[in-house]
């Protein structure tokens, strides 16, 4: 918004000449999200203390985990709030790659705090049914696939996504491309969300994340570098540097009250809306394989989850103390900031394997 009214006085002053470069909309991007959480994030958990809305801890939690029963939930909004306004006052909104990333995103942040008013506020413990919840995330899912199905940035990749490591190799989905599409969504959002469990950990490490795509977007976006490392090159794609700058500021903001111990946790509210944003963006910038190896962090607490289950129910035994694998080194006798801390550590390692893909091609 601000780009869009402000850019066309660039001619008159240096100072708004600035906004032509998207480096300085995503510093600005950034600060504004991170400010905004600041501002706003006090007022909301006061809001929620006083409605009552805390979280209802699952029984079979580690026994320590039973004092955090009632602390705050629903704190995504605080995210979504402050990475949306953010993203509208930052970016060229003429963008279509900027519409298509919110629309997935907010479609998202709706059905997550539905399953969270659901829980908390209408008292049903679980929510959504597991396997309505699941539907409804498929659902979503292919909705979003059809919208970029159908209205596609670049239409001569409507369907084309790269494989991270080999240069020149792509993969064409064609008409699968929409199921392909709820494929990554949905994996996304619940890798996320299974992994927003102990204080610090989810949003850490989406604030990793969210900067590993603020870089890529960039590079992609322009075309010097996406030809030097022999990417695809995406016009338009650098405003979504704009989009994920603003979700690492507001992670970090929101990361300021939801440090162990949490004043605040963000529900699925939050989970399922930064998942489906980094799935989002990954599918705009085609790096939908690569959203594995940066996510790696995610994709082990779903493996976690999917292995303890399938050897339970096959053998009867368990392979974890407790799944996801954050509660199983908690049972190890790790301190929960322990746990936090080196499972940032790995992320930051699995964001710079996936910086080093573009290079080792």
């Amino acid at each position: 918004m601000l780009f869009n009214l402000l850019y066309p006085l660039a001619e008159n002053s240096i100072v708004f000449n600035l906004l032509r470069y998207i480096t300085f909309r995503v510093a600005a991007s950034t600060a504004t999200s991170l400010a905004i959480c600041f501002i706003i994030g006090p007022w909301i958990i006061k809001l929620l203390s006083r409605r009552h809305i805390g979280d209802p801890v699952r029984e079979d939690s580690p026994e320590h985990h039973q004092s955090k029963k009632g602390t705050p939930s629903m704190g995504g909004i605080i995210i979504v709030v402050a990475f949306t306004i953010s993203t509208l006052l930052w970016a060229d909104l003429r963008n279509m790659y900027v519409w298509l990333a919110l629309a997935g995103t907010f479609l998202s942040a709706v059905m997550g705090f539905w399953d969270d008013y659901l829980k908390i506020v209408k008292g049903h413990r679980k929510g959504m049914l597991s396997r309505d919840k699941f539907a409804a995330q498929v659902l979503l899912g292919l909705v979003i696939g059809a919208i970029f199905y159908f209205n596609p940035p670049i239409e001569s990749l409507r369907t084309i996504t790269e494989v991270p490591f080999i240069k020149n190799i792509r993969i064409d989905f064609g008409m699968f491309y929409i199921f392909w599409i709820a494929f990554v969504i949905t994996s996304s959002s619940n890798a996320i969300n299974l992994t927003d469990g102990l204080d610090g950990l989810a949003v850490g490490l989406s604030g990793i994340v969210a900067a590993f795509f603020t870089m890529t977007a960039y590079i992609v976006g322009r075309v010097d570098f996406s030809n030097y490392l022999n990417l695809l090159y995406l016009p338009g794609a650098g405003e979504l540097a704009v989009f994920a700058g603003a979700i690492a500021g507001a992670c970090l903001g929101f990361l300021w009250f939801n440090s162990h111990p949490a004043q605040v946790i963000m529900g699925d509210t939050g989970a399922l809306a930064l998942g489906a944003a980094f799935g989002t963006i990954a599918i705009l910038l085609k790096k939908e394989f690569l959203l594995l190896i940066v996510g790696g962090v995610f994709v082990m607490e779903t493996l976690s989850v999917i292995i303890q289950v399938a050897s339970f129910k096959s053998t009867g035994k368990r392979v974890f103390k407790m799944a996801p694998i954050h509660h199983h080194f908690e049972l190890c006798g790790w301190p929960e900031t322990r746990v936090v801390a080196r499972f940032w550590i790995i992320g930051i390692i699995c964001a710079l394997v996936g910086l080093a893909t573009f290079k080792i091609r």
